[in-house]
C-alpha cells in the first residue's frame, strides 16, 4: 500500500500537501537547525510518526540512492470506510453502485479496473486489507489519473462488507467462471455491488457462497477466462447501460 517519498524537498512538500503519510524515517544524525529539521517539525504539528535511524539503514531502504537522510511512507491515495461510500451514493441521489475485489494482487490490474469504474460511473471500489494489492504508484499509473477521481473503501473482511451491505439492500452480483447466469441477462438497474475474483483463481469459495446471484462471460475460444479487468469492466459497462435507461 505504500510507496516512499525521497529527499527533503520531496518529502516537506507532501507533508504540506496533506498526503496520507504512515512513517517518516531520518537520519540519527541530523542538523536540528537544518531542513531535516524543518521535516522532524512539520511531521510532529501534522502527527506523523517519526523514526530515527542511521544513514546505512536509510541507504539499505532507499530506492533511488538520494534519500538525503529522510523517506517517508505514503500512500498514493487515502482509502475512506465503507460508509463513506454509502453516504456518497446518498449524496448522489442514485442507486448504489459499487466493485468490490475479492484479492486482486496485480498492481496493473488493479489500475485499469480503477480506470474503468470512473469511465462507468461506478460510486467507488471496494478491497481488502490484506492478499491484495494497494494504491501505489504503479495502481495509480496503470489508472491513466482515475485513482485520483475514484473512492476506494479499505475493509477488513470482505463476507462482514457483503452482509453490511445485503443489510442495506444491496444486490451482491459475483462474476465468475462457473456462474449459471449470463452477464448480460442480469438487471443491474437496482442497487447493485459487483464482485471480481482475483486473477486465476476467480472468487474465494467463502465469497462466492454470499453472492446471491453468479454471472459469467461467454467464452467461444480455447482460453477458459478473461483477466479479471477485461471480466470486470464488459460487466460494469453492461451496468452503466441499462443504469442510464432507468432513472435514479
Amino acid at each position: 500500500m505504500e510507496e516512499q517519498i525521497e529527499g527533503r524537498n520531496p518529502v516537506i512538500e507532501a507533508i504540506k500537501a496533506k498526503r496520507p503519510i504512515h512513517k517518516i524515517f531520518i537520519s540519527n544524525d541530523f542538523d536540528r537547525r537544518g531542513p531535516l529539521g524543518q521535516v522532524v517539525w512539520m511531521a510532529k504539528e501534522a502527527g506523523i510518526p517519526v523514526e530515527y535511524t542511521d544513514q546505512r539503514a536509510l541507504s539499505r531502504l532507499s530506492q533511488t540512492g538520494r534519500s538525503q537522510g529522510v523517506i517517508a511512507m505514503a500512500a498514493a491515495k487515502a482509502t475512506v470506510e465503507l460508509e463513506d461510500l454509502l453516504r456518497i451514493s446518498r449524496e448522489k441521489n442514485e442507486r448504489p453502485f459499487y466493485v468490490l475485489l475479492d484479492g486482486i494482487e496485480d498492481p496493473q490490474n488493479l489500475g485499469a479496473i480503477i480506470r474503468t469504474a470512473n469511465a462507468a460511473g461506478v460510486h467507488g471500489v471496494i478491497i481488502p486489507v490484506r492478499r491484495a494489492a494497494g494504491l501505489t504508484s504503479a495502481v495509480s499509473r496503470a489508472s491513466a489519473g482515475a485513482l485520483e477521481y475514484v473512492t476506494v473503501a479499505r475493509v477488513t473482511n470482505i463476507s462482514q462488507t457483503m452482509e453490511r451491505l445485503n443489510k442495506e439492500g444491496i444486490w451482491t452480483v459475483g462474476v465468475d467462471p462457473s456462474g449459471e447466469k449470463n452477464y448480460a441477462d442480469v438487471d443491474y438497474k437496482q442497487s447493485i455491488v459487483l464482485v471480481i475474483g482475483a486473477e486465476g483463481r476467480g472468487l474465494s469459495r467463502l465469497v462466492r457462497e454470499k453472492c446471491e446471484v453468479l454471472v459469467s462471460i461467454p467464452m467461444r475460444g480455447e482460453i477458459g477466462s478473461l483477466n479479471a479487468s477485461v471480466a470486470s469492466a464488459l460487466v460494469m459497462y453492461e451496468a452503466m447501460r441499462q443504469r442510464a435507461k432507468t432513472p435514479s
